[in-house]
């Protein structure tokens, strides 16, 4: 059976579950399975950066995925700043949307997400999992932070609403995450169950608000939380719940675009469910696609959890309705990119101006510091990343500064390497030349503030730049916020650095 078809099940029920999936692969090409289950009915796959190389490559890789498929629906997870697919290997030439909202210019967002959006158009992407909606009231969540636009919900929501016009007008689908809002949260649903435990009406007033406004400004496409939201559900992550999906998305908030469910490998669904029962129940709960192969990115895993949405429907633990319903809101989310009218390719260089924009610089009485008067000694502290972030990304103003400032060295170290004399061999690094220390959210990490402390109390005259959220701007004598970590983030701080900004 060329298309892997089960004889105990019905064609027509596998081609219903086909058309609900969205799974990931490996390669820079599709592999052969990915291209015969296309011909046969897979509606859909979702890209990472193990599949992009060139913006060339990429766009030949989506044209041969739509000659097996002229109707897929291809998705990528592209917020820019942090999350870039894109860029992952070079780091984003746009900051994040934390650094947008700092500047808090609704135009300036717009322009950045059309900007995104053209790029994304050209190379046959057409659905963007992105913006990210969450408000970051919890400073110390483990997995938003820079992705949010901040902690002010009608801030959020003015942005959220302007990135989804700007990616929306190219032709690509915008789709706003997590909800129900994954921002007031202290665990990785990569590895954890969230818990959400405001009240009703505080989850209206905060969290829900931004949804709502992206539900108004015509948002395609809503992706799913792993988050136990327990003023609507006590058991269930709003991913599995139909009184999150159903009853507080599609008849309270009036959603009636494409439910995407966020991976369904992170730990949060699958750990208790796994991964073809947590499929299953996210589409029975309303969720329209659902998004696989992050990590199990294989031909028996995609029809593994096809089958148990199919069995599910034979079982009486999903209707066939609830199935059919899900596959045409897939088809008519293709059907909308389809129609799209074409886009300029006029090149927008806004990241850089974006990322200019947002630098904050706090100088505690050392207006002699800036511009640096010689070549610095750059010590970069490098935190891990969640999971969302892609390993090995550049980042840093190290790399930038020495471009600008010829002779400047960079370190960089790791929690790991981090000793009792390593404060010591940094002061000697940097004996006769400048010091600037480059942080990423120091108020999470106590081994980076500690450090820290231990060098500028030897070093009173040292730059820190934090990379962050600026948790604390009173450390070092001058204090420089980037309020992102994108490699443009990098090149604006080089610039205060250099003074030519």
């Amino acid at each position: 059976m060329p298309c892997g078809r089960s004889m105990k099940r019905s064609p027509d029920l596998l081609r219903l579950a086909d058309t609900v999936l969205l799974p990931g692969f490996i390669g820079t090409t599709a592999p052969d399975w990915v291209r015969r289950r296309l011909a046969c009915g897979l509606a859909g796959v979702v890209l990472f950066s193990r599949n992009v190389d060139t913006p060339a490559q990429l766009a030949a890789l989506t044209s041969a995925l739509r000659a097996d498929n002229p109707e897929i629906l291809i998705g990528i997870d592209e917020e820019a700043g942090e999350v870039t697919r894109l860029e992952a290997r070079t780091g984003s030439s746009r900051p994040g949307n934390y650094a947008l909202g700092v500047v808090d210019d609704v135009e300036l967002t717009e322009r950045v997400a059309r900007d995104i959006g053209r790029d994304l158009r050209a190379a046959g992407v057409s659905i963007d999992f992105a913006p990210a909606a969450d408000v970051n009231s919890n400073p110390d969540n483990p997995v938003i932070g820079l992705r949010s636009f901040g902690a002010d919900p009608v801030l959020v929501a003015r942005h959220t609403a302007a990135w989804i016009r700007g990616l929306q007008s190219t032709g690509v689908a915008a789709c706003a995450k997590h909800f129900p809002g994954h921002g007031d949260t202290s665990v990785d649903s990569h590895h954890g169950v969230p818990r959400v435990t405001a009240s009703r009406d505080e989850l209206a007033e905060v969290e829900l608000e931004p949804f709502r406004v992206a539900i108004g400004e015509g948002v395609r496409s809503i992706m799913t939380g792993h988050l136990l939201v327990t003023a609507y559900d006590e058991e269930l992550p709003a991913t599995l719940s139909p009184r999150v999906l159903t009853g507080l998305l599609r008849e309270e908030l009036g959603f009636d675009g494409l439910v995407v469910t966020d991976g369904i490998e992170m730990a949060a669904v699958s750990g208790r469910y796994g991964l073809g029962g947590a499929s299953a129940m996210a589409v029975a709960a309303g969720a329209d696609a659902v998004c696989v192969g992050g990590e199990n990115a294989d031909e028996a895993t995609y029809e593994h959890i096809r089958d148990a949405v199919a069995d599910a429907v034979t079982e009486g633990r999903l209707p066939e309705e609830r199935l059919a319903d899900a596959a045409a809101r897939v088809r008519a989310l293709t059907a909308w990119q389809a129609q799209a009218p074409p886009v300029d390719d006029v090149r927008d260089e806004v990241g850089l101006v974006a990322a200019r924009r947002a630098v904050r610089v706090t100088r505690r009485g050392a207006d002699g510091l800036l511009p640096l008067a010689a070549a610095p000694h750059v010590l970069e502290l490098a935190p891990e990343t969640n999971l969302a972030i892609d390993k090995g990304m550049p980042w840093g103003a190290g790399e930038p500064l020495s471009k600008l400032l010829p002779g400047t060295t960079v370190a960089r170290l790791r929690q790991d390497d981090v000793h009792n004399e390593v404060a010591g061999m940094v002061l000697r690094q940097a004996a006769d030349r400048p010091l600037v220390i480059v942080v990423r959210d120091a108020h999470r990490h106590p081994w980076q503030t500690d450090l820290l402390e231990r060098l500028l109390a030897a070093r009173p005259d040292g730059v820190v730049v934090e990379m962050g959220l600026p948790g604390r701007t009173d450390l070092g004598a001058v204090h420089i916020a980037t309020h992102g970590a994108a490699r443009v983030c990098g090149q604006a701080a080089a610039e205060v650095l250099a003074g030519l900004a």
